[in-house]
């Protein structure tokens, strides 16, 4: 069982993020529950999108220690940094999280928002570049799934630019 966390602020699409990444699970003949969270605000404050994957049935819909933790801003990175196991990996926004927690853990430091901007003149897309970052460092779910799984649930007229967003992602996962 893997239980992964992708944390943010609202509005830099994590929710979204977590619904592809569990049905690419189950595309992939896997368990899967999603799960979210957010502050007050609807956009800017904390969210969290919290996805356990499993071989069999699961019977608790909470991560617990995660042992893949996504943070996409800075106060997303101090607040749920603490949920992640000992040897777990973090993947971290360095557009937005700039100091490193001290912890046992694997940290990638990955420029996703920022090649968003720069590759895809979108910040909008840094949510499916994280998604091709963490299935390319994690083999969690097939590529395959994956892709199909985001156009399923991207809006009509964008899959070609975020097939490219996930591309990115995998590309950064192999520089990792």
């Amino acid at each position: 069982m893997l239980e992964i966390s992708l944390s943010g602020t609202g509005g830099q699409g994590l929710i979204l993020a977590g619904i592809i990444l569990a049905e690419a699970a189950i595309l992939d003949g896997k368990e899967a529950i999603q799960t979210q969270s957010y502050g007050p605000e609807a956009r800017g404050g904390a969210s969290k999108s919290d996805v356990i994957i499993s071989q069999t049935e699961i019977d608790y819909p909470k991560v617990l220690a995660a042992d893949i933790l996504l943070a996409m801003s800075q106060e997303a990175c101090n607040k749920y940094v603490k949920r992640l196991k000992n040897g777990g990996k973090l993947l971290v926004d360095t557009t937005f999280v700039k100091e490193m927690p001290a912890i046992d853990a694997e940290i990638l430091q990955l420029p996703i928002t920022k090649s968003a901007r720069e590759e895809l003149g979108n910040a909008m897309f840094a949510n499916i570049i994280a998604l091709g970052a963490i299935v390319g460092t994690t083999s969690i779910v097939s590529k395959e799934s994956l892709l199909k799984a985001v156009l399923h649930r991207v809006p009509k007229g964008t899959e070609t630019v975020n097939t490219k967003a996930l591309e990115i992602g995998f590309g950064m996962a192999n520089k990792a």
